[in-house]
């Protein structure tokens, strides 16, 4: 693991050799020649890890940890020290600093403090990324791959527009919310958002109920109607209703029908279209919307678990648990519930009934055929290696000893979205 290091010594000989011993490791290596330089050039964003001597003249190696602990308490900082000074360090350790090496020390005794003290800045940093991206949004539209970034970049287009609307998808994958996030960023906000589940009603009755002058049309006028299970509903329900989105009236029993100003917006399951009269859904599918599931969007999975999560924590009022781990074993897992079947996952993590990120992630690729198992890790081989190059596609490639061709392949068969990958 290549470990980005802050190194900190007044000491110019001490500081190349140890430089070019963690330069030949592998490390990148940015040198200070004293605690105030070292402040001014480190800040909360760093990924790596700071080693330092505590002797240097002016501000000590300990005091430059207790003041780099107010930019980040969770950056780690190894100090070096002598014979003398082990009890000054041992009292650091007590305050939060990562560990310390007694000089002389073998190169090793360095290398494998460095592999630890990285593995765990990795994983903070993560988790506050995680933190900061999930701070706000919904979680079925928290994400980067391309068909979410399209619902999402729809939405201001949508709201004030003049269409109704069609949306499909599976269970879970977040009609309801899209629905609701179009309604109330648009002028209609004002007004009911009226949710009909069209599968619980009577049937005859439902029809009644919708349709009279004070139904629940008519409550929402200069609203949004959302018509949920719509693929659901009964043959004579869709009947009156394709004679609504014509007329946009409601009856009355003394005068001539009453107009009512609503939007329509119909959500049906995977492939409910075809449930539907043709003239019913030409009539509402103005822009006909797909809501994907996560199976075709896993690399946003860690985030939404993240964001599910820590909803979680501020409604259990709790600590919000760790994330990273356990976001990303999420995305080992096949979601058949999708975004309502991770929130309930992410609030047994929260709660603590959920296994071990490992384990669960362990038991995931248990259940699945032997090509499914070899798809997962060849689709995580390919992201590693992106990320391990720092987004370059080309050194990818050669890391992994493929032909550009094959490597495009790979990439468009399992559904790798090389612009999220790149940002990993």
């Amino acid at each position: 693991m290549t470990v980005p290091v802050a190194l900190v010594d007044d000491d110019a000989d001490l500081r190349a050799a140890l430089t070019q011993l963690l330069t030949l490791a592998g490390h990148d290596v940015r040198m200070f020649v004293d605690a105030p330089t070292a402040l001014a050039g480190i800040d909360r964003d760093f990924a790596g890890v700071v080693v330092t001597d505590v002797r240097m003249p002016g501000m000590s190696g300990v005091d430059l940890f207790h003041r780099l602990r107010s930019v980040d308490p969770e950056l780690p900082v190894i100090l070096m020290t002598g014979h003398g000074d082990v009890a000054m360090a041992v009292d650091a350790i007590k305050a939060g600093a990562w560990d310390f090496l007694t000089k002389p020390f073998p190169g090793d005794a360095l290398a494998a403090a460095l592999q630890r003290a990285g593995t765990a800045r990795t994983l903070a940093l993560e988790n506050r990324r995680l933190r900061e991206a999930t701070s706000d949004g919904d979680a079925a539209l928290l994400g980067e791959a391309p068909a979410i970034r399209r619902l999402r970049e729809m939405v201001p287009v949508l709201a004030d527009a003049a269409l109704d609307l069609v949306l499909e998808g599976a269970t879970g994958t977040g009609k309801e919310v899209y629905a609701r996030l179009v309604h109330r960023t648009g002028r209609r906000a004002r007004h009911r958002f009226q949710a009909v589940d069209c599968a619980a009603l009577p049937p005859g009755i439902g029809a009644r109920e919708l349709f009279a002058r004070d139904g629940l049309v008519a409550r929402a006028d200069r609203g949004t109607l959302f018509l949920d299970h719509l693929d659901l509903a009964p043959p004579e329900l869709h009947h009156r209703l394709a004679q609504f989105a014509e007329t946009r009236t409601v009856a009355t029993e003394q005068r001539d029908p009453d107009p009512v100003d609503i939007r329509i917006i119909a959500a049906i399951g995977e492939g409910g279209a075809a449930a539907l009269p043709p003239g019913l859904y030409h009539r509402l599918a103005g822009v006909p919307l797909r809501l994907p599931p996560l199976a075709e969007r896993r690399e946003d999975v860690p985030l939404l678990f993240a964001h599910l999560a820590l909803q979680a924590a501020r409604r259990h009022r709790r600590p919000a648990p760790p994330l990273s781990e356990a976001a990303h074993a999420a995305a080992m897992r096949d979601w058949p519930g999708n975004v309502r079947e991770l929130e309930r996952a992410a609030e047994r993590f929260v709660l603590g009934l959920e296994p071990p990120p490992a384990a669960a992630a362990a038991a995931a690729v248990e259940c699945r055929s032997l090509t499914e198992r070899l798809e997962a890790f060849e689709r995580t081989a390919i992201l590693d290696a992106i990320a391990a190059a720092g987004g370059e596609i080309q050194a990818a490639i050669t890391a992994l000893g493929l032909p550009r061709k094959t490597f495009y392949y790979r990439v468009k068969r399992l559904g790798i979205d090389l612009r999220s990958a790149r940002g990993r």
